[in-house]
């Protein structure tokens, strides 16, 4: 795993509901919701028009959650797949006790010491991370995506199945795919009104017409442009509404789950 470049900031479920609040904003100010990366974003999405171009294709590494609630204290089981070029090189994850509950805004608090934790068995160190959770999306503009990328100081991209806050600057009703539609900040977040967090991607759509596959919501982490982070979600969904990452880590999540429920 790479190293944690800011320590002080690792998800603490002790904290105060003030704390993590405050803590949030502070990541908010470290993050970078620009480009700064180094790798060549094509070799992720597109690896045979770039493989002409010199340098190695990238690992990106997708991060999911299950949990074993029937247990006694409940516990989280966090899964990462790192693939490179479209095969897996690594699948690792970690089971960890669950210290508080679920609360909306607060995720990274209740799942980001279990993710460190499994990345901890990780052996090969990943060029980007694509999280189920939200990045800028979120009320203080650090999602889970957003905290841990500043903690480790990596590349990290938020994609979450539901909108958590902000506000499309359009419907979202039966999109094509590949359409992206800006999610801009309102009220509810800690922005100036209309900042462009990040966007409803819509990755797949039934053909028919009488069926809608609802979008996902993506938003830059860390060191990612909220453009970049859409290019590179809707780039990794293969065949699925999932960035593959994300999928394969939301399938390994569950058969290892099978393993501590036997």
């Amino acid at each position: 795993m790479p190293s944690i470049s800011h320590p002080d900031l690792v998800p603490d479920a002790s904290s105060t509901r003030t704390e993590m609040e405050s803590q949030q904003r502070e990541i908010a100010a470290l993050a970078t919701f620009e480009d700064r990366f180094s790798f060549d974003t094509r070799r992720i999405t597109n690896p045979l028009e770039a493989a002409s171009t010199d340098g190695r294709q990238p690992i990106v590494a997708g991060v999911d959650q299950s949990f074993l609630l029937e247990s006694e204290p409940e516990r989280a089981l966090s899964a990462i797949v790192a693939m490179r070029n479209g095969e897996v090189l690594e699948r690792v994850h970690a089971v960890t006790p669950l210290e508080i509950p679920y609360i909306p805004g607060l995720l990274a608090f209740r799942e980001g010491g279990p993710i460190l934790e499994a990345m901890t068995n990780l052996l090969v160190e990943p060029d980007l991370y694509l999280f189920d959770g939200s990045g800028r999306i979120h009320y203080r503009q650090a999602g889970i995506a957003t905290h841990i990328g500043v903690v480790l100081d990596v590349p990290a991209i938020g994609v979450a199945k539901s909108l958590l806050c902000g506000d499309p600057d359009r419907s979202l009703e039966g999109l094509a795919p590949g359409t992206r539609v800006p999610i801009e900040a309102n009220a509810r977040v800690d922005a100036p009104e209309g900042t462009v967090l990040g966007y409803a991607v819509q990755t797949r759509q039934y053909e028919s017409g009488t069926r809608s596959i609802n979008p996902l919501y993506v938003s830059p982490g860390h060191r990612l442009s909220p453009e970049t982070a859409a290019d590179l979600a809707y780039g990794l969904a293969a065949e699925y509404k999932l960035p593959e990452p994300i999928r394969l880590a939301d399938r390994y999540a569950a058969t290892a789950k099978r393993e501590y429920q036997a």
